[in-house]
């Protein structure tokens, strides 16, 4: 198999710091956060204004990446379920990928609602929500 190299963007300022307590899903808690971005990457970041509905693609750094079965969301009730029907952190390529909506870009600061990456969380890229419009 073929190896990739990702280089991350920039990380995660989050109030969130504890991947056990935070919210499994944006609608479950998530607090506003912000997105650090990398200088080199500033403009890239063109166009992008408050407002907007983006997509944040992440590595979840502290994810078991041997896990290839759970019970989701950890319920002893639930029947065990292949990783890859699920939505678990725990996972072979630990891409988080999070729907999220821009209230503020100041520089390379992104202020979002409802993210629940914690803290320190590397980001690997930024993609608009598509719609009619774009």
């Amino acid at each position: 198999m073929t190896d990739y190299t990702l280089r991350p963007i920039g990380h995660v300022e989050s109030v969130l710091t504890d991947p056990a307590t935070a919210p499994r899903q944006p609608d479950e808690g998530a607090p506003p956060a912000w997105l650090v971005i990398d200088d080199r990457y500033a403009r890239a970041l063109d166009g992008l204004t408050a407002g907007m509905d983006i997509l944040v693609l992440t590595w979840l750094d502290r994810a078991d990446r041997e896990t290839l079965t759970i019970r989701p969301r950890g319920d002893a009730t639930r029947a065990i379920t292949g990783v890859f029907a699920t939505r678990a952190p725990h996972r072979p390529n630990p891409i988080g990928l999070h729907s999220v909506n821009v209230l503020a870009v100041t520089g390379t600061r992104i202020h979002v609602r409802n993210l629940e990456a914690v803290h320190g969380t590397p980001i690997l890229d930024l993609k608009p929500v598509l719609t009619q419009d774009r």
